[in-house]
């Protein structure tokens, strides 16, 4: 095979092996070789001082085939070839043999393989969730580094990782935007080469990350006058309320809820929302529409007018549907829903309009996250935003990211904070929100747990907003309080969600989890 790929300046396979060009060992192999494993670099394993090192790249596509983390139509190629290229110069210490896998079954192929051969270890580059390659690697025993690509692998990284790292010893977990952290990392496979256990050289990898974190930017959080509701009120309040939950969500949880917070759950079917949707007015939906597309700074969707029109009635069905069985919350199997063709449009817009007014808006029919918001409902009388969090120690931030967020963090009488009009990021459809958050505020990001009988909390200083076209749209950094490396911790546990609030509730939720006689876990 010849012919040029696109961005990269090898020629053929033959001009490749001589030049040594590392990244398009990877694009290339990954097109040559059954089953889509990159050819390495050469045939054999030195016999160097230098630490030999397979450096895979996990990802289901080189250009991405399906709505996940980065986005549909992602290409992987410019940050493998990145990495392939840098990663060597950082650490020259290790021989990098470049693999693109794609599924577990091809890593568990290439394990076998190098059983023979001279390999130290591996680092598996996760780029996109739920794909398991690092799981054959990590159980060949070999010290092994799971890196991940931010807003790319994020999710799978934390809950695989958090599962794996319990298990095994061999492995570190490093999530940093910094390539030279990894580098760093990487240079601990020589101590294999010098006798070294594999546990002793993940922990090796593991700690170097970490003790390399930058001092915090910020320390102190602006003024915030957050008023508690006594425990007993909040309790009792917790009674009468009421969550429907649209074409999902876990029995267990919704049993939980009842038998632990008092809260019911409603399950709804798509069928009935359709229903709700079908008899709402176009009218009223198409001023709501007008008035969004007037207020947010940017719109950036396909057919501004129409779509939003449509999330407008998903509002408008929204409302219906609460007020029919008097509830204050609503859960939505939103990506089941729009993808399965039951949704007409995401219900993002219509969470801002609830969570903003004081209801409760919750993505992804997930309970928990929803029962939590309940409770800081009735806590603080302020809006929890779920998120599927990224860390990031090269910044020492935890980063939150979801397509939609509330744009009246302190309650619905207080300032509303600018927001834009985006594409659903993962299939580049419909309409979600980037809400730019205020910053300088401390926030409480928790889950309460029924069936653990758990709340699971660490605090962050707001600090940014960041922009990347990769992964959900809102992001807020936050500078965590604690220990960075107990964030690695329990997403295996409780899943990748979180739900964040503003303002110091760390006292308060300990007392809840006493009153409740729940178990308070500190995650940072």
């Amino acid at each position: 095979m010849t012919g040029k790929l696109s961005g990269c300046p090898c020629f053929s396979r033959r001009r490749f092996l001589a030049s040594g060009c590392a990244g398009c060992a990877a694009l290339i192999g990954s097109q040559l070789v059954p089953g889509g494993r990159a050819q390495e670099i050469g045939s054999s394993v030195d016999s160097t001082p230098r630490a030999t090192v397979r450096l895979i790249f996990a990802c289901w596509a080189l250009v991405q085939d399906r709505p996940t983390w980065p986005h549909i139509g992602h290409d992987m190629r410019p940050a493998i070839e990145r990495v392939s290229t840098e990663l060597p110069k950082l650490c020259p210490e290790v021989k990098f043999i470049p693999t693109v896998l794609h599924s577990p079954e091809e890593a568990a192929k290439l394990i076998a393989e190098d059983k023979a051969s001279g390999v130290d270890g591996y680092i598996v580059y996760h780029m996109n969730n739920w794909i398991r390659v690092m799981y054959p690697v990590v159980e060949s025993g070999k010290p092994t580094i799971v890196a991940q690509y931010p807003f790319g692998g994020s999710g799978g990284f934390c809950v695989y990782t958090a599962e794996l790292r319990r298990k095994y010893a061999n492995m570190a977990a490093i999530s940093s935007s910094r390539l030279e952290d990894l580098a760093e990392a990487a240079r601990c496979f020589v101590r294999a080469r010098q006798g070294a256990s594999a546990a002793e050289v993940a922990q090796c990898a593991h700690r170097a990350h970490l003790d390399r974190m930058p001092p915090a930017s910020q320390t102190t959080a602006k003024a915030d006058s957050l008023e508690i509701k006594p425990l007993d009120e909040v309790l009792s309040a917790l009674a009468k309320e009421k969550i429907l939950t649209v074409g999902g969500g876990s029995s267990a949880v919704a049993k939980a809820l009842a038998e632990t917070l008092k809260i019911e759950v409603q399950p709804i079917s798509f069928a009935e929302f359709a229903t709700a949707y079908d008899s709402t007015d176009v009218e009223e939906a198409k001023g709501i529409a007008a008035r969004w597309k007037s207020e947010a700074t940017k719109v950036a969707i396909d057919d501004p007018d129409a779509t939003l029109e449509k999330s407008a009635r998903v509002y408008l069905a929204q409302k219906l549907l609460m007020q029919r069985y008097g509830a204050s919350a609503i859960a939505i199997n939103c990506l089941g829903g729009f993808y399965g063709g039951y949704l007409k449009g995401y219900p993002c817009l219509g969470f801002v309009e609830l969570n903003n007014a004081g209801l409760v808006g919750a993505c992804e029919a997930d309970l928990v996250s929803t029962g939590t918001m309940v409770l800081l409902r009735n806590l603080v009388g302020r809006p929890g935003y779920i998120s599927d969090p990224v860390l990031d120690s090269g910044r020492r931030q935890i980063i939150y990211a979801h397509c939609v967020a509330p744009t009246r963090v302190f309650g619905p009488e207080g300032p509303t904070n600018p927001y834009e009009i985006l594409t659903h990021s993962e299939d580049r459809r419909g309409a979600s929100v980037r809400s730019i958050l205020p910053l300088g505020y401390m926030t409480t990001t928790l889950e309460i747990h029924p069936v653990r009988r758990e709340i699971l909390c660490h605090r962050g200083l707001a600090v940014d907003n960041p922009w990347d076209e990769r992964g959900c749209r809102t992001k807020l950094a936050a500078e965590p309080l604690g220990e960075f490396e107990r964030l690695y911790t329990y997403w295996d546990l409780y899943g990748w969600h979180r739900v964040t609030v503003y303002g110091d509730l760390w006292e308060p939720l300990q007392e809840l989890a006493s009153r409740l006689g729940f178990t308070f876990v500190a995650e940072a």
